[in-house]
């Protein structure tokens, strides 16, 4: 006899547990600069758009999916089109975030090995520049992969109300107290205010086709789009829940949460009198420097936002870790019929043996190149440049074209039970046939130049 599947508590909880899995290092990096390179408020108020009105509607098709099949990502599709190719999707989405994980846990490990340098060394002249040196040795960095690897292992090892949800229900609330404690130093540095107009007063000078292609990847992006996470939580949310609602409300916890860390970072940036980086380097080159001046006149509290500002990049990158290693372990379980501990123990090997490969691309690696790029890059090429984008074009064109209209109606209504749902209808149907599938056509062509 199968065992009972386990469902969120309550729409609350969904919504945290989705929120969790968007809001990750993409949101305290790759956001600020990106709103600091396109206009500021004028990139933000693009962004706003294009979440609500096109990644929101991609969510809700795996949303749509997800809580129908009550599956895992291959699963579900092999139940909604049963005797046809599209099975294949999910075991693609099963796939992508596997990848994404096994290099994520590489940066997630840098998170930690910098939040414990924080706790019993703290940054100073001679040791804030050694990044570099870092990344690039050997068994320090495998170290701190293996051990965020394992954290996020025992948190799926929970399961998903023991593990998953108990996790989001306390870090979440952290992780936005944690990245408010920071915006509101950083806003009060001496020469912050540069970073601050780049954040509130629209630069429309600025504004031109790229922008909206970046405020539409970053929106694509940001919400984990097409890799699966959001189907397989999405199977664990009871059948009285809004999905307008959890979708929605996730966009906008991870827009708050997006907008809050540019206040973190950018004020700050610009007050240590550098130029903003991009990914990785903008975390662990740049702003320990301001640690490094904040010591000279106040060396307690400098340590204090050290530890503050790693630990909430420690928690961001859990929360989106955890829901790439359930997409694996939710297929081995449900296909494999093996125990959750087990499934927990393969994806871990599998992923750790990528994650070291990747680490050492930076080191001793570093002279192997796919195509040009290291392995660690060629990683994060292939799943974000196609198959998270393939992956999301094909749930879209299911959902509008494949899946019967009054199914993907009554899940979007709970079977007539929402009325502004109904009244929402026409036009949610019409975004998902015709305007997604073109959006993300041209995501991904504007990827390739």
């Amino acid at each position: 006899m199968a065992a009972k599947r386990e469902h969120f508590a309550s729409s609350i909880t969904a919504v945290s547990a989705l929120a969790g899995s968007a809001i990750g290092l993409g949101n305290i990096w790759r956001f600020p600069y990106m709103a600091g390179q396109n206009g500021g408020a004028a990139f933000i108020l693009i962004y706003l758009f294009c979440v609500l009105f096109l990644a929101v509607p991609i969510m809700l098709c795996e949303t749509i999916i997800g809580r129908n099949a009550e599956a895992n990502t291959f699963r579900s599709l092999e139940k909604l089109a049963p005797g046809t190719s599209w099975k294949w999707l999910g075991l693609l989405t099963v796939l992508a975030p596997l990848i994404i994980l096994s290099y994520y846990s590489v940066v997630g490990g840098w998170s930690v090995n910098y939040l414990a340098k924080s706790l019993f060394s703290g940054f100073s002249a001679e040791n804030v520049a050694l990044f570099g040196s870092f990344n690039s040795s050997v068994w320090m960095p495998l170290l701190s992969h293996t051990v965020f690897l394992g954290i996020t292992a025992l948190i799926v090892l929970g399961g998903v109300k023991k593990g998953i949800e108990l996790f989001n229900k306390f870090s979440i609330p952290v992780l936005f107290f944690l990245i408010l404690a920071i915006a509101v130093y950083s806003i009060t540095l001496p020469g912050a205010g540069e970073g601050v107009r780049y954040l509130v007063k629209p630069d429309f000078r600025n504004v031109d086709d790229d922008t909206f292609i970046n405020a539409m990847g970053q929106a694509f992006f940001s919400l984990s789009l097409g890799v699966g996470t959001v189907l397989t939580y999405s199977s664990y949310m009871k059948k009285d829940a809004d999905i307008m609602r959890v979708g929605i409300g996730t966009a906008v916890a991870d827009l708050i949460f997006a907008v809050i860390a540019g206040f973190a970072i950018m004020p700050a940036v610009f007050a240590s009198g550098v130029e903003p980086g991009t990914g990785p380097g903008l975390i662990f080159e740049t702003l320990p420097f301001i640690f490094v001046k904040l010591g000279a006149v106040a060396p307690v509290l400098s340590r204090i936002m050290s530890v503050l500002f790693f630990l909430t990049i420690v928690v961001a990158a859990l929360t989106s870790s955890i829901s790439m290693y359930e997409v694996g372990v939710a297929y081995i379980v449900e296909e494999k019929k093996i125990s959750r501990r087990k499934a927990v123990l393969r994806i871990f090997i599998g992923t750790w043996l990528l994650g070291a490969l990747c680490s050492l691309s930076f080191g001793p690696l570093s002279g192997v190149k796919v195509f040009g790029l290291t392995l660690f890059s060629l990683c994060d090429v292939v799943t974000s440049n196609f198959l998270m984008t393939f992956g999301a074009l094909l749930f879209v064109i299911f959902t509008g074209w494949k899946l019967d209209r009054e199914l993907v109606r009554n899940e979007f209504t709970n079977n007539g039970m929402l009325k502004l749902n109904g009244r929402l209808f026409k036009p949610f149907y019409f975004q998902i046939r015709y305007i997604a599938p073109i959006v993300i056509v041209v995501i991904f062509l504007a990827s390739l130049n």
